[in-house]
């Protein structure tokens, strides 16, 4: 039952973080560090999908050291690419799985299990949350639901902040426009 109340309580936490901000950093970070809490794992992150590139470019991590992080680019296609394409992966030994891109820096990081999980928004997948811990851990389906409802939330903000930065943009150039007719006549 105490699980049950952190969990809510977590999710509590990152909707209210969700209602008050507009920043995409501010809830991806916000997010990953609740989950990172909740399970008192070694890191959390939230990588975004670069179209252009196809690689998993890092929004918010926490708990992973900065050498960890900046390991080198994350391919979309190569790095855990089963769990952006069929859904959430669950990996018991990062040290004996092949979907791990860069397994020796994971294993100088502690890492030694890991969940990766898409996050969608709007039916496209745009990212993924990963898990990340220092001992085994055989992730439930009550914890690969709990993160997976993490991420839809922290995808919807996303997108919700995306498209408000993107109608300020809209109406800043419209106002631009509008003063600039005006100086003219």
């Amino acid at each position: 039952m105490k699980k049950k109340i952190m969990n809510y309580e977590t999710l509590l936490k990152v909707t209210e973080a969700i209602s008050h901000s507009r920043e995409t950093e501010e809830v991806a970070l916000m997010t990953v560090e609740s989950i990172k809490t909740f399970f008192d794992a070694k890191g959390c992150s939230l990588f975004l999908i670069n179209r252009k590139t196809n690689e998993l470019e890092l929004a918010a991590s926490y708990g992973l050291s900065d050498e960890y992080i900046n390991k080198g680019p994350l391919s979309a296609l190569r790095s855990i690419a089963q769990s952006l394409e069929e859904g959430p992966v669950a990996i018991y030994d990062v040290m004996d799985d092949p979907r791990i891109q860069y397994p020796d820096e994971a294993q100088k990081e502690g890492i030694a299990s890991l969940l990766s999980v898409p996050i969608v928004a709007g039916g496209i997948v745009i990212g993924a949350m990963r898990v990340y811990t220092s001992e085994p851990w055989e992730f439930t389906l009550e914890d690969v639901n709990f993160v997976q409802a993490l991420a839809q939330l922290a995808g919807v903000a996303i997108n919700m902040a995306r498209h408000t930065k993107g109608l300020k943009s809209s109406i800043d150039v419209l106002k631009t426009l509008r003063e600039v007719k005006a100086k003219k006549t």
